[in-house]
């Protein structure tokens, strides 16, 4: 899978806040299991993930766990 790097606009804003992604600590997510859409871009990582829990984007994508299972630890 290759995706283009390309830098955003100057005045890219960010998915969460609305806030210049410059004028903070940008982060770029790019979702690859769907062609590697358009890139959404956040001024940084609370804005982030606060965006991945109110959307509830890790429901059903993680491994179930239990300590009792036999093969823990």
């Amino acid at each position: 899978m290759s995706t283009t790097v390309e830098l955003p606009d100057a005045d890219e804003t960010c998915a969460y806040c609305g806030s210049r992604i410059f004028n903070h600590d940008p982060i770029c997510v790019r979702d690859c299991t769907d062609d590697c859409g358009s890139p959404t871009y956040f001024c940084n990582y609370a804005c982030l993930s606060t965006y991945v829990d109110e959307h509830n984007l890790t429901t059903g994508n993680a491994c179930k766990w239990s300590p009792d299972e036999p093969d823990c630890c």
